[in-house]
This record gives structure tokens, sequence and C-alpha cells, in this order.
């Protein structure tokens, strides 16, 4: 009989520690529980930590995440207010605050991403699609770029290395996304805490167009620097060439001097030198008329001479003084 009252002891007090055990529960710091009974939610949702005491077997404990959670969206592509398509992908920060709305309306962590994915890929599609490429990329309205020092006034009034002009800039478009977004998530319970894009690429078929853009202000300056390479190499030529010239006729004139005064040396020494007498006036006489004769005639020379000529009569003189060959 003792036997039997033990092990039925043992048995209620098994069966206490079983129903204790179902019944308490612990919530930590990072949680917030929402308890269902046969399914459906009863009473409100416990966010504070500690110990806590359901009905066991019958209600369940469904914990749910307090933090501040991520949010991360696979790159996709999607076209732009100026048809042009660019890869976008986002992150976000959420929070769920009125666990009861989101047990109902999602359940879990994972069903609450797939609901995101949605809806962040529909705001951000609706963004990108009402706003022009050069908005989305760059952040601020006025901000001005570092342009190249060497840049003329000219080309700075051709707006080379400058900045497209914006009206709104990235930032506004993720807020536009943020406000859209926060509205439709707030009746899951969600808080979105932020959202920004993480990484923007252009698409294969808007990369030519942009480096298009790049290489043609690229070219810009690369033409003035050579425009401006052949000018001083023109004026480095035109310098060579005057000085040259210059050297060229200071040498021919110095020649022509030097010529000038050496035949008029000459001269002035042949001169002297023929007129010591009648013999050497004769001579000298004698001397040019042989120049003369050498640089008119050659081998098939016909001369036509008058018999009263010098130099007919010098001809026949000289061709009688000539000894004969039969003596």
């Amino acid at each position: 009989m003792k036997s039997y009252l033990i092990v039925g002891s043992s048995i209620l007090a098994a069966l206490v520690g079983v129903t204790l055990y179902s019944a308490l529960y612990t919530v930590n710091e990072v949680e917030q529980v929402v308890i269902t009974q046969f399914g459906k939610p009863v009473g409100e949702p416990i966010r504070e930590a500690g110990i806590q005491l359901k009905i066991p077997f019958v209600q369940q404990v469904n914990f749910i995440d307090k933090r501040v959670l991520e949010w991360e969206g696979t790159p996709s592509d999607m076209p732009t207010k100026d048809k042009l398509y660019i890869s976008v992908s986002l992150y976000a920060r959420w929070q769920v605050t009125d666990p009861l709305q989101y047990f109902l309306r999602l359940g879990d962590e994972r069903s609450a991403q797939s609901r995101l994915d949605d809806i962040f890929g529909s705001e951000t599609r609706n963004a990108v699609a009402t706003h022009e490429l050069i908005e989305i990329i760059r952040t601020t309205k006025d901000r001005q770029p570092l342009r190249d020092s060497s840049l003329t006034e000219a080309e700075k009034e051709q707006n080379i290395g400058s900045l497209v002009p914006i009206s709104m800039g990235r930032l506004v478009v993720e807020q536009d996304i943020f406000n859209a977004a926060a509205k439709k998530v707030k009746v899951f319970g969600i808080e979105l805490m932020d959202i920004r894009f993480k990484r923007i690429n252009y698409n294969e078929s808007v990369r030519p167009k942009i480096y298009e853009r790049m290489i043609s202000e690229r070219r810009q300056i690369a033409e003035r620097f050579l425009s401006e390479g052949k000018g001083e190499a023109a004026r480095i030529q035109g310098n060579r060439e005057r000085d040259l010239d210059k050297i060229q006729s200071e040498a021919y004139r110095a020649v022509t001097e030097i010529r000038g005064k050496a035949d008029a040396k000459a001269a002035a020494i042949y001169a002297s030198a023929y007129n010591k007498n009648d013999q050497a006036v004769a001579f000298y006489a004698f001397t040019r008329s042989l120049q003369a004769l050498e640089l008119a005639l050659s081998q098939n020379t016909t001369l036509v001479l008058s018999t009263d000529s010098e130099l007919f009569q010098y001809l026949q003189h000289t061709q009688a003084s000539e000894p004969n060959p039969k003596n």
C-alpha cells in the first residue's frame, strides 16, 4: 500500500512539475511575446522581460524580435525617367512596433522579409521611374566640383569639367521611397527606420553613353593642349626661320663685303702692275683678250670677223707665226 502511495506521489509530482514547466516561460530583453490559444491571439502582447505565466497545454508562446532588423534587397534592373536602365540594390532597417498586427498579418520574420521585398522593390521602381538618372546618381544639389586649373575662361564657359545641374538629388529620391514604403509597412505593425541605396550600377546599355560623355570632355581638354602645342611649335619654327634668315643675310652681306674688298684690292694690284709702261698695258690687253676668247669660243664655234678687227689680225698673225712642220 505504501508503495502505491509513493508511486502516486511521484506521478503527481511529475505532473505538477510538467504543468509548472509548461505554464512558465521567460521573455528576454530583445523579445516580445504574443500568446495564442488554439491558434488565436489572446490578451495583450508582452513586451517586458522576465518570467511570465500562461495556461499550460492550451496557450502557446510566440516570440517576436523587437530589435532593429536588417533588410537587404537583391540588385535589379529598372528604367529611369530618361529611359536608361540601371541596376539598383537597397538596404533598410525596420522594427516590429505592433507585435499583434505583425503576428496576425505576417506571422514570422521570413514572411515579413518576403513582404518587404515586394513593397520596397515596388516603391523603388516607382521612384526611379519618375526621376532622371542624374538625379539618382548625384547626392547634393549645389555641389561645386574640383576643376582643372589649366582650363581657360572660354572652356569654363563651355561647362567643361562642370557638373550637370540637378533639382533634387539622391537623398530626395531615397526620402520619397521611405515615405511611400513607411505607410505601407505600418499596417503590418512594422516601423521603417531607414532606407538607402546600397549600390547603383550602370546597365550595359547605359555605360557607353556615360563613357562617351567622359571621353568627350577629356578630348576637348586634350584638343586644347594639342592646339596650344601646335601654336607654340609654329611660333618656335617661325623664330627659327627668322633667325636663320637673319644669320644667312648677315653672312651673305659679310661675304659680299669681303669679296668686294678683295676684288677692289685685286683690281688695284692689277692696275698698279699693268700701268707701269706701255708694254705692261699691251700685255694686259692681250691677257684680257685671251680670257674673252676662252669664254666666247668652244670647240665647234664659228666666228664671222671683219678683216679690220683686232681679233682677226691677232688670229692671222698667230697662224702666220706658227712654224711649218714640213721645214
